[in-house]
């Protein structure tokens, strides 16, 4: 009997995947192994293999979004009956392309009724028409009976009128032009002392404005896998978990000069975000608290430290995670954040490399934001969001002198974060780029 491929999970969140390309064509001979279609998973776009030799009778879906577990494909001997395979699963054939619906036809639209253009008549009250519809067309001066509606049971809608008004209508009785009404009869004599009388120039005619569109000008994107994924676990995230915020200013200027230093030895250019990240790491290990979880019946306190950065991506966002960040060097962070994040553009990184964040970092500052607010990255109780670092006045011993400062916002679950715990912190991640020998020792 053949066998039936249904879709498989590919990563522990995935309740869909989202076919992209099928490498193999019906009737093709396959081998296991080998390459058989790309699936778009929440998280990344994964090669699905094929799970036994044999021929590939049928795609049940050559593209779009399938539920884990629904048919996709059947493999066989040639000339098996794949209908046959389907119906002894007990499964139901998805191919969305042999199914579809017919649409109803249009209802007609009544007969225009024959109107008279000196008064509304008792067969013009019949006339189905919207309010602003019947609007328009007294101030265009059209003929509702000339019009042909487009609404439910042919009722005139507001696109009806305007697409009339686009094509030049015009009602059964025109309107008058405008005229300077002249007397018809010669003035009053006057007397030799009175000024003639001045007459006022018209005012200049103003060309209505008129629109010939129907007034919707929009396009549907479809939804990604990856999309519905962030909009189903961030709105979790944010209506699940009670978010609370705080924000604290760094003064960057040390940091920049090691920096500069560092770079003058390091294998690889160190980024302001490797020092972030490193300074976190640090900062966690003294404050355990913050690195923890929310399990429900319990809190989980995280012994390893594993940050979570999260990279913009065509669909949305991917979270990479650098584990075992506080025992790594700046180098060793630089390099394995670069190389996700590149993988992560071209979603080709693998579920593993996205699973296991203890806290999460979120920065924006290379966009140009000053600073902004985070949802926290489930399972995490917390998230950093990290803005741009900003030339601004300081007040330094009473003077006022130039200075480098970046605003950072902690967003925490009060259901494992206090505010006081959640500010000890943030003090010490402060402390920690401020005077930042302290991340080299």
């Amino acid at each position: 009997m053949a066998e039936v491929i249904t879709m498989p999970r590919m990563s522990d969140t995935m309740v869909e995947g989202n076919i992209v390309e099928w490498h193999k064509a019906e009737g093709d001979q396959i081998e296991s192994g080998e390459l058989l279609a790309e699936i778009e998973t929440d998280k990344a776009t994964m090669d699905f293999d094929a799970p036994l030799d044999g021929v590939l009778l049928h795609i049940a879906v050559k593209e779009g979004a399938v539920a884990i577990d629904d048919v996709i494909a059947v493999i066989g001997e040639e000339g098996e009956d794949w209908k046959a395979a389907i119906e002894a699963a007990g499964a139901s054939n998805g191919t969305s392309e042999e199914s579809s619906t017919a649409e109803p036809a249009p209802t007609p639209a009544a007969n225009p009724v024959s109107v008279a253009s000196e008064a509304p008549s008792d067969s013009e009250t019949r006339i189905k028409a919207s309010p602003l519809a019947k609007s328009m067309a007294k101030e265009a001066g059209i003929d509702l009976s000339s019009i042909k509606g487009s609404g439910d049971q042919g009722r005139i809608v507001k696109k009806d009128v305007e697409a009339m008004i686009s094509i030049g209508g015009q009602s059964s009785a025109p309107m008058a032009a405008p005229s300077i009404a002249v007397p018809s009869t010669p003035a009053a004599p006057q007397a030799p002392t009175a000024a003639p009388p001045v007459q006022e120039a018209p005012a200049p005619a103003v060309t209505p404005f008129t629109f010939s569109g129907t007034g919707e000008n929009y396009d549907d994107v479809p939804v990604t896998q990856m999309r519905k994924v962030i909009a189903r676990r961030l709105g979790e995230s944010k209506f699940g978990a009670p978010h609370f915020y705080l924000t604290v200013e760094i003064d960057m200027e040390k940091v920049m000069q090691l920096r500069k230093q560092l770079n003058t030895v390091s294998p690889v250019k160190i980024s302001f975000n490797d020092l972030v990240v490193k300074a976190v790491a640090a900062a966690l290990r003294q404050h355990p608290a913050v690195n923890s979880s929310w399990m429900g019946d319990t809190i989980r306190v995280n012994k390893d430290i594993n940050i979570g950065v999260a990279v913009a991506v065509e669909d949305g966002l991917l979270v990479p995670v650098v584990k075992y960040a506080d025992i790594k060097t700046l180098s060793q962070i630089n390099v394995e954040v670069k190389e996700m994040a590149g993988r992560a553009r071209k979603k080709k990184l693998q579920p593993q490399e996205m699973q296991g964040n203890t806290f999460t970092i979120s920065n924006l500052g290379m966009f140009g934001i000053e600073e902004f607010t985070a949802i926290i990255n489930p399972p995490d109780a917390c998230i950093l969001a990290v803005g741009g670092i900003i030339d601004k006045a300081v007040v330094k011993d009473g003077v006022v002198v130039p200075g480098k400062r970046m605003k950072v916002t902690l967003s925490c679950d009060h259901r494992v974060v206090d505010g006081a715990t959640g500010a000890q912190f943030l003090n010490t991640f402060k402390e920690m780029l401020e005077d930042p020998i302290r991340l080299l020792v």
